[in-house]
């Protein structure tokens, strides 16, 4: 029998979920809000890095925690969008009061903190329902291709975001009081109600409702998820490579994460620059990946994987070995001019190559690691194979962020913080290198 899918305005209101989303992930998190909290909003650099990553591992742990047991519950309750509804009613509530973040008022820090922790609680966790939807609204053979055009809507959605800031700033000026940065909260918030109302209004809830009560979901979808859990025993391999995957992604996250709030603190990045930075970074992600999905094809996921991650390492090794008056740790380097134009130094070129080589190696790391899972579950699991993935890719997200903050609070150093984050890509590279590239 075929499978039934929703109509063609149903799964393009579904792929635009993704466009309404990432404008909060690429402006706020990455590389407009987050620099400006850590480097002018909290005046020192070291405590505002510090402070910064409270806000990744506290809403590490909080999802870490609540996606795997609340997507079981959705499983067995069969309807998907009144989740995705109440957590992108938390994205909004988070948002909006970004426009309180202040330069110069320290008592507005720690509310500031909260509402980015709840915004980003309800975006990764809307994001866990959406995508459980997707095998209910289009054929299995059509699943990459809309997937991929949701994940590509994403990308382009983010890179208008950024552009609107760079105008905003080139027209209105951006004053003492950084209006523009304080307004990527609301508008972010703005952007998400216009463009996720198709997803509500058009994508159906074609999953089997189950006239259950809320507790019974919850005793089902607990159950459903140990049992899942117990299976993992029996598959030591498919096992070994979602812990490496852990790793290696906590790593690369947290260095996505942190990349403007070091280039800021290093350099003293104006808002121009810091958004031009990260439209440079994303436009090179997307044939990064698409050269990954050639690898993965010729080299197989697992190789194509750890030749991403090594560049993802060295990269890394680059970043941290430029500073505002040394590149690669031990040659010196002019001092910054004030005048000086668009990454007009020794020093900001150098951080450019390495973080260039950082974004073309994250298209094919993070594409060719979903791909290994399909080429490592068993048949006939595959689909519980792709909900551990999930869970894995959450279950430590907290991990690296927590200890960029513990190493750059004790060391008092920026650098120092983001170092540890190579313990992370180091050791899911070695772990990786243990695994078969075989079924279980």
């Amino acid at each position: 029998m075929k499978k039934q899918e929703a109509l063609p305005l149903g799964r393009f209101g579904w792929a635009l979920f993704d466009w309404a989303n990432q404008p909060f992930f690429t402006v706020v998190t990455t590389f407009i809000f987050g620099p400006y909290v850590a480097s002018t909003m909290i005046s020192d650099p070291v405590k505002g890095q510090a402070t910064w990553a409270v806000t990744q591992w506290a809403s590490g742990i909080v999802i870490a925690v609540l996606s795997p047991f609340l997507g079981a519950m959705a499983d067995a309750g069969g309807r998907r969008k009144p989740y995705v509804f109440f957590f992108q009613i938390l994205v909004v509530l988070g948002c909006v009061p970004l426009w309180w973040a202040y330069p110069g008022r320290p008592e507005l820090v720690w509310p500031i903190v909260f509402a980015v922790v709840l915004a980003t609680i309800g975006a990764e966790m809307s994001i866990v329902f959406n995508n459980a939807q997707l095998p209910d609204i289009v054929r299995p053979q059509r699943m990459g291709r809309l997937s991929g055009f949701a994940w590509g809507l994403g990308y382009i959605g983010g890179l208008i975001a950024l552009a609107i800031v760079l105008v905003a700033q080139a027209v209105l000026g951006n004053g003492d009081s950084h209006a523009i940065e304080r307004a990527t909260g609301p508008a972010s918030a703005l952007w998400l109600v216009v463009f996720v109302l198709p997803m509500f209004l058009f994508t159906p809830d074609l999953a089997k409702t189950r006239s259950l009560s809320l507790w019974q979901c919850a005793r089902q979808g607990g159950a459903s998820l140990l049992t899942t859990l117990r299976e993992l025993r029996h598959h030591r391999n498919a096992f070994l490579y979602l812990i490496a995957f852990m790793l290696y992604n906590d790593g690369l996250a947290a260095i996505i994460a942190f990349g403007g709030v070091y280039a800021k603190a290093a350099f003293g990045w104006d808002i121009r620059t810091l958004g031009i930075f990260g439209i440079i970074i994303t436009l090179l992600a997307i044939p990064g990946a698409m050269l990954g999905g050639w690898l993965d094809d010729t080299l197989g996921s697992r190789r194509t994987v750890r030749l991403a991650t090594a560049g993802v390492i060295v990269a890394t090794i680059g970043i941290l070995g430029i500073t505002a008056d040394r590149v690669l740790y031990v040659v010196t380097a002019g001092p910054l001019d004030p005048t000086r134009g668009l990454f007009g130094s020794a020093q900001e070129l150098a951080f450019m190559g390495f973080a260039l080589l950082l974004g073309f190696c994250m298209g094919p790391m993070q594409a060719a690691s979903r791909t290994l899972v399909g080429r490592l579950a068993p048949p006939g699991m595959t689909g519980e194979f792709f909900g551990l993935f999930a869970l894995s890719g959450r279950a430590t997200a907290w991990m690296a962020p927590l200890a960029v903050d513990l190493v750059t609070t004790q060391t008092q150093s920026t650098r120092w913080g983001i170092a540890c984050v190579l313990v992370f890509l180091v050791a899911g590279f070695v772990l990786l290198g243990r695994v078969r590239e075989e079924r279980s």
